[in-house]
């Protein structure tokens, strides 16, 4: 894997701290003071910030400072709908093409998301819960399936890492998990797309009840999440 460069850097610095609440939605992404705190020029900053906003995470305004985005529940399901078609397609594409190097890689990711699970900073699981997916997509051997998927995953970090909250999710994940590699490991097409859909779905109900709880004013922005 190649190495990042120094805006990707800055960007994932910025994604983990929308991510966390630590800038909350509305907040002004101010470059030069953000560029000061990281001790980074303002052109890696600047570019930095273009990547969030091509993810969706922050809004460019001319001659002001960006803002961190609110996305509405609309654009957000809209997102998951298709996004929900890519993975499905996914799963079904790489129980035919996927080497099985591939295959290995992606128990590897589930076997760590497993084992490190409760040793982790809740924001790292959800990397590694994002990591899975990632890989799925990757082994469908479509390059233009998976850079769609990248792009809707990253539109979706920021909602999805929120509206995952449910604290009895664990079990659940997991075994879903494990489901998906069992399907993997076998070819099972339709044993893979079955728990697949069934994990995506909790993904929807938990985004409901988390923009539920943001109208009623119950929602915990820096809750510790559990991935959907």
């Amino acid at each position: 894997m190649a190495e990042e460069t120094l805006p990707e850097q800055i960007a994932n610095r910025l994604r983990r701290d929308i991510l966390r609440g630590d800038l909350p939605p509305g907040t002004a992404v101010k470059e030069r003071d953000h560029a000061g705190e990281l001790g980074v020029s303002r052109t890696p900053m600047r570019e930095a910030i273009r990547i969030l906003a091509k993810e969706g995470l922050v809004i460019l305004r001319p001659a002001r400072s960006p803002i961190v985005a609110q996305p509405s529940f609309e654009d957000v399901a809209q997102n998951i709908e298709v996004m929900t078609a890519l993975e499905l397609l996914s799963a079904r594409l790489a129980c035919e093409r996927a080497s099985d190097a591939q295959i290995d890689h992606i128990t590897d990711v589930a076997a760590r998301m497993e084992r490190e699970y409760d040793k982790l900073d809740k924001l790292e699981v959800f990397e590694i819960d994002m990591s899975f997916h990632r890989a799925i997509a990757e082994a469908a051997g479509n390059p233009v399936l998976a850079e769609m998927h990248r792009a809707l995953l990253a539109r979706l970090w920021r909602a999805r890492y929120l509206s995952a909250s449910r604290k009895d999710s664990r079990e659940r994940v997991l075994e879903q998990h494990s489901a998906i590699v069992r399907g993997l490991r076998s070819r099972d097409a339709t044993e893979v797309e079955q728990n697949l859909r069934a994990h995506l779905d909790h993904l929807l109900i938990n985004v409901v009840d988390f923009f539920e709880s943001e109208r009623t004013g119950s929602a915990d922005p820096t809750a510790a999440a559990t991935p959907a």
